[in-house]
């Protein structure tokens, strides 16, 4: 009898352990959720202290550097630019010294913040440029978590004293300060095939309107990346990853029609999406 009353005794603490094992694991995954559903985007951030004035940044050595290593199709000569790296660092310097003050009108601003995104970008693949990358995912350890440890968050970027990475710029300032204006999605370009062209000149605040319309109409009218037409609509994932930013404004049904040639139902919703290609856009 004894010895039945211990096997229970066991049985009972053993299932008492489990349950606790149980809850533990439970409590543990629930936590790890949490911190998981808290890297985003707006991890990124950016708390902006503008100095009431600033120097405007003259794009002249940027723009430059695009005319002679990207052509009209956005693909770059990244071993000319290699060549030209003291260049490109003397335009990101001044981009580091320079930070957008309140004197700056809102498009001298975000064509600042294009430029630095853009051109920090290829600094990024110029610094890995021995490792043999064939992709700006090549960059950055093998298992990559959006928002802690990919390309995108490593903090090689300093302007005004503070460290940056191109989340930073992209998540935290852009999509934040420009919020009704979605067509920036056309011109930040994260140096692959599948992202829009690196136009070869600089954006400045006098042309931005107009270069942000052409980028947007490039962008949808490449066949490669949004097929429209009569055997099926398949779209960019980038409507997908931020239709938020682009519902803002209007349907994505409405920015195509907008923007391409080819036209599609206002009414439809629905959509599939075209493969993406993260191989880099340009070559060595």
């Amino acid at each position: 009898m004894k010895k039945l009353v211990w096997v229970f005794a066991i049985c009972l603490t053993g299932i008492s352990c489990s349950q606790h094992e149980s809850e533990n694991s439970k409590e543990k995954l629930s936590a790890e959720v949490k911190a998981e559903e808290t890297v985003t985007e707006d991890s990124k951030k950016v708390e902006l202290e503008e100095k009431d004035q600033g120097e405007l940044v003259g794009p002249e050595i940027w723009d430059d550097l695009l005319k002679e290593h990207v052509n009209k199709k956005g693909e770059v000569d990244y071993a000319g630019m290699k060549k030209d790296v003291k260049k490109l660092d003397e335009y990101l310097a001044s981009v580091s010294a320079n930070p957008p003050a309140k004197n700056w009108s809102k498009d001298e601003k975000l064509a600042y913040w294009i430029n630095a995104y853009n051109a920090f970008t290829v600094k990024l693949i110029l610094n890995n440029a021995d490792n043999g990358i064939a992709s700006i995912k090549d960059i950055g350890p093998k298992t990559q978590v959006p928002f802690v440890n990919t390309p995108w968050d490593i903090k090689f970027i300093e302007i005004d004293g503070k460290k940056y990475d191109l989340n930073n710029i992209e998540h935290g300032i852009i999509r934040k300060e420009y919020k009704n204006d979605p067509r920036y999605h056309f011109a930040l370009v994260c140096a692959a095939e599948s992202c829009p062209r690196l136009r070869n000149e600089a954006y400045t605040a006098k042309k931005l309107n107009k270069q942000l319309e052409e980028e947007a109409e490039v962008f949808l009218n490449n066949r490669e990346k949004n097929k429209i037409g009569k055997d099926g609509v398949a779209i960019s994932p980038l409507f997908k990853w931020y239709s938020k930013d682009f519902e803002r404004e209007m349907s994505i049904a409405e920015w195509i029609n907008k923007y391409s040639d080819d036209k599609v139902d206002p009414e439809k919703k629905d959509f599939n999406y075209t493969d993406y290609s993260w191989k880099l856009n340009g070559k060595f």
